[in-house]
This record gives C-alpha cells, structure tokens and sequence, in this order.
C-alpha cells in the first residue's frame, strides 16, 4: 500500500481525529489504495475496509493476507456497511472514515472512463455494474440530462450544453463528450478551468449516485459507531461538505422551543454527535504536494450514546431553475 499511486489527503489530521486505541475497530468506508487504512494499521487499529471498486479490492488483497487478521476487505458500498459488519459478527465500532468521491486511480485510467485528460470509452462506473455514462448521455431526454448538469455540476449553462449533447448524439468517448462541450460554451486553451470539468463531475455524480450513497453512508456510520466512537469524513467539493455539514448539524442540535412553542422539545431525538470540529483543511505545503488535495474539507465528529435518528429520504435531483 505504500507505493499506491493515490496521495491520501489529510492524512495525519484523519489519524489524529479518529484516535484510534490499540485494538480498535474502524471501518475504512473508500479503501481506494489503502492509504488511510495502512496509517490506521500502523496506529495498532484492526481495519474493516470497503470499496465499491473490485479493483481496489483486489489491490488491497495482498495486504489483507500479510495483516495477520487486522485487515479485512469487504467489497461493496459503504452504505451498507452495517450489513457487511453485521456478517463479520461486529455490531460497533470505534471509528469510520469516508474520503468521498472519485479516486486517483479512477481518475489516471483512461479505460475507465473518469476524465478527458486522455481518450476513453465514456464508463464512469465505480462499480463496474448498472448504466454507463454513455447509456445516460445517449439515453436520458434533454430535460434530465440539464437537471444532472445544472444541480451535480453546477452547470449554469445546462440546458445549452444539455442541447449540444442531444444534437451531438452518439457520444462513446470521453473525448467526444469534452469536445461537445467545450463547443457549446466555447474554450480558450488557455483557460484556467476546462469547461468540461462541470459535465464530467455532474454525470459521475449521477451515474455513481454519490451524493445518495453519501447520505446514505453518514445514517449507517451513525448507527454502527460505539458511543465515542469518531466519524472522520474528507469530500472534495461543495455539494459533498453540504451534505455532511448539514448532517452533522442536524445530529448534533438541541430542538429548542419558544414562548409560541414550547413543547417543541417534546419527543425530539437527542443529539447523536458531539464535539463537532471546525472544517479542516489542507496546508499550503500538503497542497504543494498533492494539488488535488486543495479541494478537500475533513469534519469530524464524535458519537453520543443517544439512539439514532429517523432515517431522511435519499437524495433526489431538486426542483429547481435551469438557466440558459
């Protein structure tokens, strides 16, 4: 794990926040190249590692054989990390870390589709099953295909772009897909951001069903964490840190009632985190380093004894403006 191509971001600011003891069980919720769970091995934790990736797992495998039983990889989503603990005849954990979104290794394969910065076939499945990118571009109506762009990608320019790929249709390549849209919103070479940048981020995100999967993740970290247990999430861009922010908010506020309403604390669940920390974020010098760390957001919260909360509805596309 050592010598994997993914740079862990954050990675001593994640150990220090989750405080692993000796022995303690934390579920590594993203393996990815084991970057995180080769520090928390080394911390004297024991590991329960998921990933979606079958590629990752397989990776990883080698590791789990030379752990001694301290590793074990467990692959599938991390929303469904109870279930898979649950096989492992582990009810509770010390701790969970989830570094969300795409992986280097995702990202630096051509053949998996991720990025425009070299031709591929247009995948984008972490998972390797269900819809391919090129099945939603080639499939979905105009309408949804701007929703994706306008609320994944923050694409003000949805349904313009939204347009071009209808028009443009097929589109197999990652290629043609950044040519399409470089076209529709016009690209300078030397552009600071590559206009593509949005559509790709947004199709990934619908595709994988990463902010669903997230929310998801933060439920079923709140239900297998020890009371005192640490919840350790890094994610990369503003859709993600909104989610856990305003997780962790909701799981860790008081309802408080007023002169109009003063039963309004009546039933309400209690506070199932605590000691929420301010965001963290990486320094100059690790940004030096590793430029892709320069988007990342680590909080960190600790687990009450408090039961959990009424599950919320998965993530949905919004109502919402498509612009022009």
């Amino acid at each position: 794990m050592s010598a994997a191509p993914h740079v862990p971001v954050l990675l001593d600011e994640v150990i220090a926040g989750l405080a692993p003891a000796p022995d303690a069980v934390v579920v590594d919720g993203t393996f990815g190249a084991g970057g995180y769970t080769a520090a928390l091995l080394a911390a004297g934790a024991r590991v329960v590692a998921f990933d979606r990736d079958p590629s990752a797992i397989a990776a990883g495998q080698g590791a789990a054989d030379a752990s001694n039983g301290r590793l074990i990889l467990v692959p599938g989503l991390y929303s469904a990390m109870a279930d898979g603990l649950a096989a492992l005849g582990l009810d509770a954990v010390d701790g969970v870390t989830l570094d969300v979104g795409v992986s280097s290794m995702q990202l630096d394969r051509a053949e998996r589709g991720f990025s425009f910065q070299a031709d591929g076939p247009l995948d984008m499945r972490m998972g390797g099953e269900g819809p391919t990118a090129a099945d939603f571009v080639n499939g979905a109506d105009e309408a949804e295909i701007a929703d994706v762009l306008f609320h994944y990608g923050e694409e003000r320019q949805s349904r313009r772009v939204a347009r071009a790929i209808v028009a443009a249709r097929p589109i197999t390549r990652t290629g043609e897909l950044a040519a399409v849209v470089r076209r529709a919103l016009g690209h300078r070479p030397h552009d600071k951001k590559d206009p593509a940048t949005r559509t790709f981020q947004a199709i990934r995100i619908h595709v994988n069903r990463e902010l669903g999967e997230l929310e998801d993740g933060l439920a079923a970290a709140e239900r297998v964490l020890k009371p005192g247990g640490r919840l350790a999430v890094v994610s990369f861009h503003s859709l993600e840190d909104r989610i856990v922010k305003r997780f962790l908010k909701e799981r860790s506020s008081v309802a408080q009632g007023s002169r109009h309403l003063p039963d309004a604390t009546v039933g309400a669940a209690a506070p199932s985190f605590e000691g929420v920390a301010r965001a963290v974020r990486p320094s100059a010098a690790e940004e030096a380093r590793n430029p892709r760390s320069r988007s990342a957001t680590l909080r960190i919260a600790r687990r009450t004894a408090a039961a959990v909360h009424a599950p919320a509805p998965s993530h949905a596309l919004p109502q919402g403006r498509r612009f022009q």
